[in-house]
């Protein structure tokens, strides 16, 4: 079911060690399990996607429990179409990948971030997870049952092309009130997210499920891993970053949409 990222024929893993397309195309697996398809000349960094610092933060963030709603939430709506392919198309560090893992199923998780695939892959070998861009999926024309992506960037051309005829597509968004504390800690006008139109092109909108809860965060380190995980972190100048410093126990509203579309 993969292509190969240089000619796009397919690619088989031949061992524990390599994949190779008939052309003689071959990609080392690497020792954690995950194998690396992004071309050098089609990188715009030396490490692309999350850096080492948001990936360890939302791995231990996610660890203890506390999006765990959003996950169950995602597992079940999954299980209602029985899909036997998915694609995670984002799937960072794995922490919902390999929860939704089953013997019946084939699995791919993708991402951009080789740091996040070192945590992902060696959780679950039975998943081939693979270092990608999702504007250049490595997966062949009409292979996938069922995609979800969460937080990622849309690439709804490579999408559609991956997915099965009347295959499942999962957004995940956030919703209007995600961490709007955490905004009005360190914004003079906090704003609330932005829903836009739920339809797309060359899909079929289906439904959509919302989750809205408050978490209770108790301590400073949990706060300060919640906020590492946000582009926000980036965007913050320092006398703002005090103010988060300075929490040590916070309650905090979680707000997410997962929307669900199909082929047409």
């Amino acid at each position: 079911m993969l292509r190969c990222p240089v000619c796009h024929e397919p690619i088989f893993k031949q061992n524990d060690k390599i994949y190779c397309c008939k052309n003689n195309h071959s990609f080392d697996i690497a020792k954690k399990g995950y194998v690396n398809f992004l071309l050098s000349h089609k990188m715009n960094s030396k490490l692309p996607g999350d850096n080492k610092l948001m990936v360890d933060a939302r791995s231990e963030f996610l660890g203890k429990g506390y999006y765990d709603i959003f996950r169950e939430k995602l597992i079940n709506l999954i299980d209602e179409f029985h899909p036997k392919t998915i694609l995670d198309a984002g799937c960072g560090e794995g922490y919902y990948t390999n929860e939704i893992h089953k013997d019946s199923r084939k699995i791919f998780g993708i991402d951009i971030s080789k740091t996040a695939l070192q945590k992902a892959a060696p959780k679950n070998r039975n998943i081939t997870y693979v270092a990608a861009s999702l504007f250049d999926i490595p997966i062949l024309n009409n292979s996938i049952d069922l995609l979800f992506s969460l937080f990622a960037p849309y690439a709804g051309e490579e999408f559609h092309r991956v997915l099965k005829q009347d295959g499942i597509m999962i957004l995940g968004i956030p919703g209007e009130n995600h961490l709007i504390e955490l905004k009005k800690v360190i914004y003079e006008n906090p704003y609330k997210n932005q829903i836009k139109d739920y339809e797309l092109p060359n899909f079929k909108f289906l439904k959509a499920e919302k989750i809205d809860t408050i978490i209770s965060l108790q301590s400073q380190n949990d706060i300060l891993n919640l906020f590492k995980m946000t582009p926000y972190y980036y965007r913050t100048r320092q006398e703002d970053l005090e103010k988060i410093h300075s929490l040590t126990q916070f309650n905090i509203t979680i707000s997410f949409q997962l929307l669900v579309y199909q082929k047409d």
